[in-house]
């Protein structure tokens, strides 16, 4: 079980990580100490649990844990707080358990133990993923979860559930790496094949692409039509 520590406290987290390092069953893939950071290591990391703090700097931990429900493969959320009255809004928000501090170990290992028994059967396959930029953090985000590639004439941006995040590769590298997975559309977006759901003719006659997941559609080119059709037109596509 993968399990992250999201903690503004040093002392908090060391406890934690030691009550951890008890468990077999559990790997610590990281500690963050803010909410916002957070949201970015449950992208990077894809931990199973999150051990989250309520009253931190940037998102409060409630706030956060709205954020990962709405990632396509959410972590479970165990809430560790010295406030007691946080705990009717943390089950609300779907928390898997909520902790007071200081955590005990008895309490920790029924938490997680409850955590285990909710993991599905098998995780699903994440496929490829992309390294991007996040401020001056690297993350790295999976394709499956990608919306559609923009390039820009300094960058490449990465339209994603989570929001959008910079990547060095230019798009003619992504297409030579995912060229299985991915489909132009234009000369500066690329978008995964799994995404394309249909086209939309506009009376002007440009065609924009309807995908999956997002509301953006992106023109297609005269070059690239009649290849996003032939796609379209393939079983299972």
């Amino acid at each position: 079980m993968r399990v992250l520590i999201a903690d503004d406290e040093p002392l908090a987290r060391v406890r934690l990580r030691g009550l951890l390092a008890r468990r077999p069953d559990v790997v610590v893939v990281g500690e963050v100490g803010d909410g916002d950071a957070v949201i970015e290591a449950c992208a990077s990391l894809a931990p199973d649990v999150v051990l989250l703090d309520v009253e931190m700097p940037g998102l409060t931990g409630t706030a956060a844990a709205r954020r990962l429900a709405t990632l396509p493969a959410p972590p479970q959320v165990v809430f560790c707080t010295a406030y007691e009255q946080h705990a009717l809004s943390a089950f609300d928000l779907g928390a898997t358990d909520y902790l007071l501090k200081p955590v005990r170990a008895e309490r920790l290992d029924e938490a997680l133990d409850r955590a285990n028994a909710r993991r599905p059967a098998s995780r699903p396959d994440r496929g490829a993923w992309l390294r991007a930029r996040s401020g001056a953090d690297e993350v790295r985000v999976a394709l499956d979860d990608v919306h559609y590639l923009l390039a820009d004439e300094k960058y490449v941006a990465v339209h994603h559930g989570g929001g959008m995040w910079l990547i060095d590769e230019s798009l003619r590298q992504l297409e030579t790496a995912h060229g299985e997975r991915l489909v132009r559309l234009h000369r500066n977006c690329l978008v995964p094949r799994t995404r394309l759901l249909g086209l939309k003719t506009l009376a002007d006659g440009r065609v924009l692409a309807r995908l999956s997941g997002t509301d953006v559609t992106p023109e297609v080119s005269r070059r690239n039509l009649p290849a996003v059709r032939q796609l379209l037109r393939m079983p299972g596509a």
